[in-house]
């Protein structure tokens, strides 16, 4: 019911350290890699890369957005129907042509919240046991960011019994390479039932489903990337945990599932399409290590070393100025308790890092609590922008599967499977 592969699950107990990065020797060595490395991050090239403007960036503030946070409490929360949103995970969002904000969501419960019944040991709302719990939904937030509809769920059908479908990033594209008529392209990816270290769904291919505007209506839904061919699910890539538009590309970032099985950082892939054309297979390009491959085969990381260096399950990517911006939870370093970061001038890399953001606040009953986890930090352009800030969402979950008092810790406090915001200011890194 959650996007924490076991590998994080068991990183998030860890807590392992950062080991410290080697020094190197001798003064004119020194000078020597200094100056390449000036006039290396100095040259621009076709695929993205800043050029003399970029600078290395880290999260140098930020303050919990207790205004947007509470905004889905007070939405899921609303007792007034029995068919809309009351928690979630996976939190993706993409901001409308009429001003509105469509939210998306993997794993959804909905249904009424019950308020707390003031007994000991449950001072939080609560769902009943047997609320359903589907593989995606979609949630509409007015122009004015106040969260009004829940879209019929799931939004996007299980393609075959024993798979399903997870919504990640979306972009509103024409419908055509230069056409006026603007459509919603939502990358999903596609699972099924595993067993062992695949408890949360084996990975199986990347799709683009289009949605209509303004009704939102699912109108197709392409596969673009098949995986199934790939012996070990762990080598599998999925595409798009996160989008960035750039010279007449969507740059779509991926990763593998290597965190399900002994390593504990996952690689960041790298793929590109034209502008309009995100729903056509023949249009993606794969970065295979030197360019542009249009077999996904052929893909190679663009960070990940299967240590220290590397992503979680999922990672947003955002472009500061000219300098690529990647957040990640550091998972392994130090388990799901910290936001980490990393930055380059070209999407393909080489990225440096990680550097430490900051430790995600959790729900009140659980903010001491071993077993509550933060995962998928996601950044939300729709709603950022005062003051340079940048807002991200990450989701919680709790790891311990022991219930009490007949619930599960995310049905006794509805608090503990619904996304958190903060707002963030990235600045130069040391």
């Amino acid at each position: 019911m959650s996007v924490i592969p076991a590998g994080d699950r068991a990183a998030a107990r860890k807590g392992q350290q950062s080991g410290k990065q080697q020094q190197g020797t001798g003064f004119v060595l020194l000078l020597v890699l200094l100056f390449v490395a000036a006039v290396v991050t100095a040259l621009p090239d076709d695929d993205g890369e800043g050029g003399a403007d970029c600078t290395a960036r880290k999260v140098t503030s930020w303050t919990a957005d207790e205004g947007t946070t509470g905004e889905f409490a007070r939405y899921g929360n609303d007792a007034a129907r029995d068919d809309d949103w009351s928690g979630g995970d996976g939190t993706h969002s993409v901001r409308l042509p009429d001003g509105r904000v469509l939210w998306l969501f993997s794993d959804t419960y909905l249904g009424r919240v019950n308020p707390p019944p003031n007994l000991a040991g449950q001072p939080h709302p609560w769902r009943d046991e047997n609320t359903p719990l589907l593989r995606n939904s979609g949630v509409v937030m007015s122009a004015a960011g106040r969260l009004e509809q829940t879209l019929p769920a799931p939004l996007f059908p299980d393609p075959a019994a024993g798979q399903w479908r997870w919504p990640v990033a979306a972009k509103v594209e024409a419908r055509t390479p230069g056409a006026s008529e603007r459509v919603v392209r939502v990358l999903l990816w596609t699972r099924e039932t595993g067993t062992g270290p695949w408890i949360f769904g084996v990975p199986l291919a990347t799709e683009v489903a289009t949605l209509s505007l303004p009704d939102l209506r699912v109108e197709s839904i392409a596969r673009v990337s098949d995986q199934s061919a790939v012996a070990d699910p762990a080598r599998r890539v999925l595409y798009g945990t996160s989008t960035v538009d750039q010279d007449g590309y969507t740059y779509v970032f991926g990763g593998s599932d290597e965190q399900a099985t002994a390593r504990p950082t996952s690689a960041a892939h790298l793929a590109r399409v034209p502008d309009g054309r995100l729903a056509e297979p023949a249009a993606w390009e794969y970065w295979d290590g030197t360019g542009w491959d249009t077999r996904d085969r052929q893909a190679r990381p663009v960070l990940g070393d299967g240590g220290k260096k590397g992503v979680g399950s999922a990672f947003t990517v955002v472009r500061d100025g000219s300098t690529w911006v990647l957040l990640t939870m550091a998972a392994g370093t130090e388990g799901l308790t910290t936001v980490t970061s990393y930055w380059a001038c070209s999407p393909s890399g080489p990225w440096y890092g990680p550097a430490k953001a900051f430790v995600p606040p959790l729900p009140d009953d659980s903010a001491a609590r071993q077993d509550a986890a933060a995962y998928n930090p996601q950044a939300h352009p729709a709603l950022s922008g005062r003051g340079g800030e940048l807002v991200l969402s990450y989701d919680v979950n709790w790891l311990d599967p022991t219930p009490r008092v007949g619930q599960s810790h995310i049905t006794r406090n509805v608090d503990l499977y619904r996304p958190r915001f903060v707002r963030l200011k990235l600045g130069p890194a040391d």
